[in-house]
């Protein structure tokens, strides 16, 4: 074993200390280095996706949150990267950290990670979109989608409240997209009673129809539907744009009223005729004697 002198000691203790500077500022310099040029790549690799998407004409709500979770996941996995390098924890340290830290999100959190997968099944599979009026047979609602976020879906009811619906719900019951389509086939039924004419009952629906200008003139059909027990069901069905849908509507129900009355067809209600059966001429003699 070899005898330093304190001035060796002194000596060889500087230099390692030294030695362990310039390395440290190696290292940060190389962090300061990767970080730079990592933040580039992630920035055009956002871009990329950006225009690659909106190449295929995905929505921009699809486009902004997909963008947005690829870079914040790159840039905390760029972050986990410099820490290591630098020394300051080591890799097991991190994944032990980063898998406790998973288990008890995914315990305190499980109905907001089930919100979340369904917004990104909303947002992926797009089964309405923000402007559709849907129906939510499940709960109940209805109304026009104004937003879609990564927890719950905004929509506003007719009378103009604002109901937000969790995603998880969504995406594991039926929805009714009302319109998702630019065209919905109107159908009006109307019984009139067996005593009316029947031909002139869908002569006048065939008029009302084609008086209409918010009606397509394809596929229009009149038809009697049924011979119920005490009205003859007959209807219409023609196209009509979406957004003319219920306008449309409630005004062929005013007109065919209107029409009927004043060509005598009458629309009938349920009625009930009770029948009294008089009494076997046995019995009234029977109460006479009594």
């Amino acid at each position: 074993m070899v005898n330093l002198t304190a001035a060796e000691r002194v000596y060889e203790y500087w230099i390692n200390k030294v030695s362990s500077a310039a390395d440290l500022v190696l290292k940060i310099v190389f962090a300061v280095i990767l970080l730079l040029i990592a933040r580039k790549l992630i920035l055009w690799l956002c871009g990329l996706i950006r225009k690659n998407m909106r190449r295929f004409q995905m929505e921009e709500a699809v486009i902004s949150f997909t963008v947005s979770l690829v870079k914040y996941s790159l840039n905390a996995l760029l972050v986990l990267t410099i820490i290591v390098q630098l020394g300051i924890v080591s890799e097991a340290s991190i994944a032990a950290a980063i898998a406790s830290a998973g288990v008890a999100v995914s315990l305190a959190l499980q109905g907001g990670l089930s919100n979340f997968a369904g917004g990104v099944m909303i947002l992926l599979l797009k089964p309405f979109k923000v402007g559709d009026y849907i129906i939510f047979p499940g709960e109940g609602q209805e109304g026009t989608v104004k937003k879609i976020e990564m927890y719950y879906t905004t929509i506003n009811s007719i009378d103009n409240r604002t109901i937000m619906i969790p995603n998880a719900n969504l995406t594991n019951h039926t929805i009714i997209n009302v319109t998702a389509m630019d065209r919905r086939k109107l159908e009006i039924k109307v019984g009139i009673s067996y005593e009316s004419d029947i031909r002139k009952a869908k002569d006048i629906l065939r008029r009302l129809v084609e008086e209409e200008p918010h009606f397509q003139s394809e596929e229009q059909q009149f038809f009697v539907d049924e011979l119920g027990e005490s009205a003859i069901t007959v209807g219409l069905r023609a196209w009509v744009a979406t957004e003319n849908y219920w306008p449309v509507k409630w005004k062929m129900n005013e007109r065919i009223k209107e029409e009927f009355d004043a060509a005598g067809i009458s629309i009938p209600y349920n009625q009930l005729d009770v029948h009294i059966c008089p009494e076997p001429a046995n019995k009234k003699a029977g109460k006479g004697d009594k």
